[in-house]
């Protein structure tokens, strides 16, 4: 199958967030584990849920025309309740370790690895947002536009965790790191109602 200019743009751009967010996992567990942050294993198991869910666009982008519409719909709600529910039990199990350490008073270990991952993040998320934005909409792809927000959203986590890492770092305010990991299991069982709710990982 020939893809257009803006097709192949769009593809592109998917197959570099499954790859970036499958090293951001990597980097931020291995992080995590060292330092004993739950903030940065949650926000690397997102990383993982995000690249299986970006996986699903990607195939539906290059086996689209193959399949029945029927066909596509049926194979991406299943995808659409796996996504939601491993959402939902990541969000559950960083909040049981969030208040766990806040209240056994659990201190963390300042990582400046993870904070190296969250500001890459910070710098990487707004330019991938904006460019997947601009090409959905010269596209008219709704799937796009979607997922460019959904992009957007991990801006914002990065941010949590940068603050929670970086007070960790340079104050010792180690209670820092499991306060931004209850702020991750917002976003995270935000993004599980959400994907549940449409029964979508995607608009294609």
């Amino acid at each position: 199958m020939m893809y257009s200019k803006p097709y192949k743009k769009a593809l592109l751009l998917s197959y570099f967030t499954v790859g970036y967010n499958i090293l951001e996992g990597i980097a931020s567990i291995f992080a995590g584990s060292s330092a004993g942050s739950i903030a940065l294993l949650g926000f690397g198991l997102d990383s993982f849920v995000e690249s299986f869910s970006g996986c699903i666009m990607i195939w539906r982008f290059r086996k689209h025309g193959k399949l029945s519409e029927l066909e596509e719909e049926k194979i991406e709600r299943r995808a659409a309740k796996l996504v939601a529910y491993s959402f939902f039990v990541l969000g559950v199990y960083v909040l049981y370790e969030s208040v766990k350490k806040l209240y056994l008073h659990e201190a963390v270990n300042p990582s400046i690895l993870g904070i190296i991952i969250a500001v890459i993040s910070l710098i990487a998320m707004p330019v991938l947002f904006y460019l997947k934005y601009k090409t959905g909409k010269s596209m008219n792809s709704k799937s796009l536009i979607a997922d460019s927000k959904q992009t957007l959203t991990c801006m914002f986590m990065s941010a949590a965790l940068l603050i929670g890492l970086g007070l960790n770092y340079l104050y010792g305010f180690w209670q820092a790191d499991p306060i931004a990991g209850l702020v991750i299991v917002i976003f995270l069982l935000r993004e599980g109602y959400e994907t549940l709710k449409e029964e979508k990982l995607c608009d294609c």
